[in-house]
């Protein structure tokens, strides 16, 4: 159990969990299918990367979903899309827009939706897909420009994730681990 790593994510009414334990993601899934009779476990190719040499993991554990990053941008359409250096210009100013260009609703959806999933690990888009998200309802072509423009900024920093430093007792008064991590 030293060198296991495990990940929670929900989001809406989707949970994600990841484990380096292939034992501990199912009894979780049928933990779930227990409590609720309408949950459905899906299991798919892993989507959330661990990377532990022998060296890393004395020192820690990086995760990082460059898969799922290279899948986003296939599904999008956007793998030959040029390559952005920040997920969003320090200018930007969202707002309603209403007398901007319509786009679709559902392709709009579509786009953003991808995105959230991919704050497990990327907590550098966090603040542009929130914002993103608000005009999901009416998305205008200035929205869209700017959810491309993440995209973009995914195709330039595919494999960057979070580094989980190990932790044995870092408080010095209890001797208790301060290396929990909740991210939202």
């Amino acid at each position: 159990m030293d060198n296991e790593l495990f990940i929670c994510q929900v989001y809406v009414d989707d949970i994600i969990f990841g484990s380096t334990n292939e034992e501990y993601c199912k009894g979780f899934g049928k933990m779930l299918c227990r409590l609720r009779s309408d949950t459905t476990v899906t299991s798919s190719q892993p989507s959330l990367n661990y990377k532990a040499s022998p060296k890393v993991s004395q020192e820690g554990t990086f995760i990082y979903q460059e898969k799922y990053t290279r899948d986003l941008l296939k599904r999008s359409k956007m793998d030959d899309c040029k390559s952005i250096e920040t997920p969003m210009a320090t200018n930007t100013k969202l707002d309603p827009d209403e007398s901007g260009i319509k786009v679709d609703q559902t392709f709009y959806r579509s786009m953003i939706g991808s995105l959230p999933y991919l704050c497990a690990s990327r907590l550098d888009i966090m603040f542009s897909v929130c914002l993103c998200a608000r005009f999901q309802a009416d998305p205008r072509e200035s929205h869209l420009t700017v959810v491309k423009r993440i995209i973009g900024y995914l195709k330039h920093t595919p494999s960057i994730g979070l580094w989980y430093p190990k932790d044995f007792a870092g408080c010095r008064v209890e001797r208790k681990s301060t290396s929990g991590v909740a991210t939202c």
